[in-house]
C-alpha cells in the first residue's frame, strides 16, 4: 500500500533498499506483459535508458548535451511505462535538432542547479518538469531524480501531486534526506555534506514556458520512479490546464526506481537483510 511504502522510504535500511531495488527486473517485465503489446519494446527502451543514454551523454564530456533522436525515444520510453499523450510525441519531434543541442547543452551547464537546468529544458516543446527530471536524471543521475507520480506518493509529506517546479524541488528535497540517511549507515564516520541544500538553491523561482510545455507530470517514475528509484539509487497523472496545449502536466505516471520500489514492501521487511551483492556496506554510496 501507500502507506507502506511511505514507511519504507522513510525508515528502510540500506540492505531492505537493495532487495527492493533487485525486483526491478521482475516488476519491470510484469508491467511490461500488462500494458504492452510487445513487452521487449518496454525492456529494451528501459535498459537503454537506464544504461547507454547516461553513457552517450558522458561520453560528450563536459559540454555535454542531447540529439534529437535521444529526446524523441526517451520521450517514448517515458509513455510506454505511463500515460500515452499523442500531442506530446508530436510536439516532441517538432524541436529541431539544433534547438535540441542547444537547449539541452544549456541545461546541464546549470548543474547542480536543477531550477535553472528545468527552465532551460522548458523551452523545448512537449518538454515540462516530468520530461525534464527524466533528462536531467540521465545526464547527472547523482543530482536529479526522475519525477513518477509513484515516487510522489511514497513520501509521507506530500500529500497530492503538483506538477510545478516548486513541487519537484520538494521532491527532491526528500528523496535527498532518504539518500543522506542511507548513506550514514553505510559510512557512518563520514561527515555530513552541505551539497544537497546548495544544489537545491536557485536563484529565483523557475517559470516553465506554458507556449512550449507544462509543469509536467510526475512523469514516468514508473512505479518510476525514481533511478533510491533505479535511477536515484544507481544512476531516475492527472491532467492539468497545460495538457490541453501540449504541456506534459498530467501526462505520466512513471519513473524508474518506483518500479521496482514499490512492489514488494512487505518482502523487504519480513525477510531478512541480505548481505551486499555487489559492495560491503562500507563501500555502498547511494544517490538520489
Amino acid at each position: 500500500s501507500v502507506r507502506e511504502t511511505g514507511v519504507f522510504v522513510s525508515q528502510g535500511n540500506s540492505a531492505q533498499f537493495e532487495y527492493v531495488l533487485g525486483l526491478y527486473p521482475q516488476v519491470l517485465k510484469l508491467k511490461a506483459q500488462s500494458k504492452c503489446k510487445r513487452p521487449d519494446d518496454l525492456i529494451q527502451l528501459d535498459d537503454w535508458y537506464q544504461n547507454k543514454l547516461p553513457q552517450l551523454i558522458k561520453k560528450r564530456g563536459k559540454d555535454r548535451y542531447i540529439v534529437h533522436e535521444e529526446l524523441v525515444k526517451t520521450m517514448k520510453w517515458k509513455q510506454t511505462r505511463g500515460k500515452f499523450f499523442p500531442q506530446l510525441s508530436y510536439l516532441i519531434k517538432v524541436n529541431t535538432p539544433r534547438a535540441v543541442q542547444t537547449e539541452t547543452r544549456k541545461a546541464f551547464r546549470k548543474l547542480p542547479n536543477l531550477e535553472q537546468a528545468i527552465t532551460a529544458l522548458s523551452n523545448l516543446k512537449g518538454v515540462g518538469i516530468t520530461m525534464a527530471s527524466a533528462l536531467l536524471a540521465a545526464a547527472a543521475p547523482e543530482t536529479a531524480p526522475f519525477m513518477a507520480d509513484e515516487c510522489l506518493m511514497a513520501i509521507p509529506e506530500i500529500e497530492g501531486i503538483d506538477y510545478t517546479t516548486r513541487e519537484y524541488m520538494n521532491f527532491v528535497k526528500h528523496i535527498r534526506t532518504t539518500t543522506e540517511r542511507l548513506n550514514r549507515e553505510c559510512h557512518p564516520d563520514e561527515p555530513r555534506s552541505d551539497v544537497a541544500d546548495d544544489e537545491t538553491k536557485g536563484e529565483g523561482t523557475a517559470t516553465i514556458n506554458s507556449s512550449n510545455s507544462s509543469s509536467s507530470s510526475s512523469s514516468n517514475s514508473v512505479t518510476a520512479p525514481a533511478p533510491g528509484s533505479k535511477s536515484t539509487a544507481t544512476d531516475g497523472n492527472g491532467a492539468s490546464p497545460a495538457a490541453a496545449d501540449g504541456s506534459e502536466d498530467g501526462e505520466d505516471s512513471n519513473s524508474s526506481s518506483s518500479d521496482g520500489s514499490s512492489a514488494d514492501v512487505s518482502l523487504a521487511k519480513n525477510k531478512p537483510d541480505p548481505p551486499n551483492a555487489t559492495l560491503p556496506p562500507q563501500e555502498k554510496k547511494w544517490s538520489p
